[in-house]
């Protein structure tokens, strides 16, 4: 073994490199890549010798390697969501179908004609492939899909209402996830917002009085992950649309998760869907592709042609533009909406959504032997809880779900409390993502499909 014991006895860059151990790194990660992160390391150690830490040329050498290994490994990773929350943003929101995982894969291998008129020859319009299934599903006129529903809503009001003012009720000026805030989102469009009301109720007196001649729209916006309960009062989409019309005024509806479909079919909460929006009166509604949609993530605008015809003029909008890998999954996720009979088995989302209790709970009566064996030291119990939609959507209603509860197991005592198990399960060759609550880890089995892999992946949990 060389031992280094002061700076003058580190290798150079160029000798590093002529190594035998290092060569083959070259040759798989390419002499760029190596040299930098060889730099990077020599110039670490060096520090640490002048600290008076000595090390190995060995040593070196297999820092070298992992440093390579972090840098090339992607950072994006498939994890198991037994979170409870169906659409969680943190964990990729929908999960796609397979139908769209092949559209997407048959696009992506070459080109394809995203923006040719393949009946002329000449230069096409890529907005136009999935405009006519989500006019079709929805009965708006016109649509325009972005990159996600925030990019829908700023290119909405910087093309309608910028340098004028936007009546909002107050009740309706949210903060989501991620620090998205609407009055935010309204400045940046350029628009004046206009608050209204109060807190907890806004009455149609308020719009009538907030409305003059800088008035460029009224904007209903959907409240998201909270909502209002007790002495209360709001202003209904149709309510807005008389006002609107009486002003010569278009109505905004920004509905976040944008249901296509009448979720009350499939016994869940009612949600107002983009059909029943345009016909209470909206003139444009706005809503997302990757929640209660259950596609990629992507904005969609719905309504009137005059007014999207006039959003696509704006610069901004090819800004905003989605890829074709968005548009090819997208469109293989509004062609299931075509047939409803199929769509609860087709559809990720609606499948877990809709999942059968009594399915969930065997399914966790059958794991909870092999989960007890693998974390010993714990006692592991199934336990019934509320899953919930997650992603802003219906964030009140609960689905009934159960978990398996792993607890701290004080007639045994073990060396690892339950947040350093929760990271063992994320350590796991595909990370386990629960919930930690009243000192145990919940694991709500609502989206577990596969348990054959689930119980070969635990066979690598490692608990000290």
């Amino acid at each position: 073994m060389k031992y280094i014991n002061i700076p003058r006895d580190l290798p150079s860059v160029h000798k590093l490199l002529k190594d035998e151990n290092v060569e083959g790194l070259v040759k798989n990660y390419g002499v760029l890549l190596v040299t930098r992160s060889a730099q990077k390391i020599l110039e670490r150690t060096r520090r640490l010798l002048l600290e008076g830490e000595p090390t190995s040329f060995e040593a070196v050498i297999k820092i070298l390697k992992d440093e390579i290994g972090r840098t090339v490994q992607s950072s994006l990773e498939p994890v198991i969501n037994l979170t409870g929350t169906v659409l969680h943003t943190n964990l990729g929101r929908a999960t796609l179908p397979e139908t769209a995982i092949k559209a997407i894969t048959e696009i992506a291998r070459g080109a394809c004609n995203l923006e040719f008129d393949l009946d002329t020859g000449k230069r096409g319009d890529r907005f136009k492939h999935c405009e006519t299934l989500l006019c079709q599903l929805t009965g708006a006129k016109s649509v325009l899909v972005v990159n996600n529903n925030a990019a829908a809503v700023l290119l909405t009001l910087n093309t309608l209402a910028n340098r004028k003012e936007v009546p909002v009720s107050r009740g309706e000026l949210i903060e989501i996830g991620g620090a998205f805030r609407m009055p935010e989102i309204m400045a940046k469009a350029g628009c004046k917002l206009i608050e209204i009301g109060t807190t907890n109720r806004t009455h149609s007196e308020d719009f009538e009085m907030a409305i003059n001649s800088k008035t460029a729209l009224l904007m209903k916006v959907h409240t998201s992950n909270f909502e209002v309960k007790g002495f209360t009062k709001s202003v209904s989409t149709e309510e807005l649309s008389k006002i609107a019309q009486s002003h010569n005024l278009p109505l905004v509806t920004d509905l976040g998760s944008g249901s296509l479909i009448d979720l009350q079919k499939f016994q869940l909460p009612y949600e107002m869907t983009v059909t029943d929006a345009l016909k209470v009166g909206a003139d444009l509604v706005t809503f997302s592709g990757d929640k209660l949609l259950g596609g990629p993530q992507a904005g969609i605008i719905a309504g009137r042609k005059d007014l999207i015809e006039k959003i696509k003029k704006n610069p901004l909008a090819r800004a905003m533009r989605p890829d074709k890998i968005t548009l090819a999954a997208l469109h293989a996720v509004l062609k299931l909406y075509s047939n409803p009979a199929s769509l609860k088995q087709e559809l990720p989302t609606l499948r877990w959504l809709t999942r059968d209790l009594v399915e969930i709970e065997t399914m966790a009566n059958s794991l909870v032997d092999i989960m007890q064996e693998r974390c010993p030291g714990f006692t592991t119990t199934v336990v019934p809880v509320l899953s919930q939609i997650g992603s802003g959507s219906l964030p009140i209603d609960r689905l009934q779900s159960f978990a398996l509860r792993i607890a701290s197991d004080k007639q045994k005592k073990s060396n690892m409390g339950v947040n350093k198990l929760a990271k063992a399960f994320r350590n796991l060759p595909t990370p386990v993502i629960g919930r930690v609550a009243e000192n145990a880890l919940l694991f709500d089995l609502r989206c577990l499909i596969d348990q054959q892999n689930f119980e070969k992946n635990l066979e690598s949990l490692k608990i000290s």
